[in-house]
């Protein structure tokens, strides 16, 4: 940041001013469906096709195409009739809604609800607290009650989280050799595509996703084929119902949701519901021990603060919590990826 070049001119600080630019035209592309129909259509198409399929301004979608290929989600050819736009590899592969790694649903949840929450980011950092209420004039008291203040925006946060890991699920479970471990519990398992991964990867393993009846339900008819036997269900508030059982409990962005009293209550009551010999996996985007990065564990803090009552934390302070409940033999992995995984045991 201090480098001689950016004293000179400021195009780091520039590059920062417009970030969010870069979010909103990758967001309304994909929200207008600029990927989808590029993708179905087999072949490029021209800025005046694609805005008459897509029913917007010729003057508009030409602009935002372009801008797409400034950032490298679309690639044009310019011919004798004009510019031809397609989907560059990794638009096909992560900005379509058909593609198994699409984040096309993470995308709309932060174009449509983080970022009106982070309108009020100013706010959040004077008060210490969420900003469900200025964004949504929905109480602030309840951070799932506001996330999920219908079903439509329930849906949309499940479905966003299912993209997360499509991308990150088999990482975290790789991380530890968790064989073992026959009857997991996914607490807050939500839509479901980490016990689905699980599954898939520990073939002889059962998962029991536990999460709000209305989540339950959802879950069951839209995200969980009712074939899979491996996977069932338990509706339950994990902070004031009973948790079920089992060898290995899964805790997947569960914590960073939470300040410190809840967290410890929660392992609390994982820890004597666990089987002896059994263990807990945490799945959280870890801060260095310096808390100097990464950046995005950094931002996704801040996202914390304006959402939850949580924040992200390092690898010691979970471990720390962990202790606290009872478990012991706590390890570490970090992925790579966004998200990390930290075990400890009984």
């Amino acid at each position: 940041m201090s480098s001689r070049e950016d004293l000179d001119y400021p195009q780091t600080i520039l590059e920062y001013n417009s970030g969010f630019l870069v979010s909103k035209v990758m967001f309304t592309a994909c929200e207008l469906g600029v990927f989808d129909l590029l993708l179905e259509s087999g072949g490029p198409l021209s800025s005046d096709a694609i805005a008459a399929r897509l029913g917007t301004s010729t003057t508009g979608m030409e602009r935002l195409l372009d801008a797409c290929v400034g950032l490298k989600l679309l690639a044009v050819e310019v011919t004798q009739e004009g510019a031809l736009y397609r989907n560059t590899e990794i638009s096909n592969i992560y900005l379509t809604k058909s593609s198994p790694k699409s984040q096309y649903h993470i995308m709309m949840y932060y174009s449509n609800t983080v970022y009106l929450c982070w309108h009020y980011l100013a706010d959040a950092v004077r008060e210490g607290r969420n900003q469900y209420e200025r964004a949504f004039g929905v109480s602030s008291t309840d951070p799932f009650g506001a996330m999920y203040r219908s079903e439509e925006e329930m849906l949309k946060f499940m479905a966003g989280q299912n993209s997360v890991w499509s991308i990150c699920g088999r990482g975290v479970l790789a991380a530890f050799d968790l064989s073992p471990f026959r009857q997991i519990c996914d607490l807050g398992g939500g839509g479901g595509a980490l016990a689905q991964e699980c599954v898939s990867l520990y073939p002889n393993s059962t998962v029991t996703i536990y999460d709000l009846p209305k989540v339950m339900q959802v879950a069951k008819e839209q995200f969980i084929p009712p074939e899979e036997h491996r996977i069932t269900f338990h509706e339950g508030d994990f902070f004031k119902d009973s948790i079920p059982e089992a060898e290995l409990y899964i805790l997947s962005k569960i914590l960073h949701d939470w300040e410190d009293d809840k967290c410890r209550q929660l392992l609390a009551k994982v820890y004597k519901a666990c089987k002896p010999g059994g263990g807990v996996l945490l799945v959280e985007s870890l801060l260095n021990e310096d808390k100097s990065g990464p950046l995005e564990t950094q931002l996704y803090s801040m996202n914390m603060l304006v959402q939850t009552e949580g924040k992200e934390r390092t690898a010691a302070e979970y471990s720390k919590l962990l202790e606290a409940a009872g478990f012991g033999e706590v390890q570490v992995k970090r992925t790579g990826k966004l998200y990390d995984a930290v075990l400890g045991r009984k």
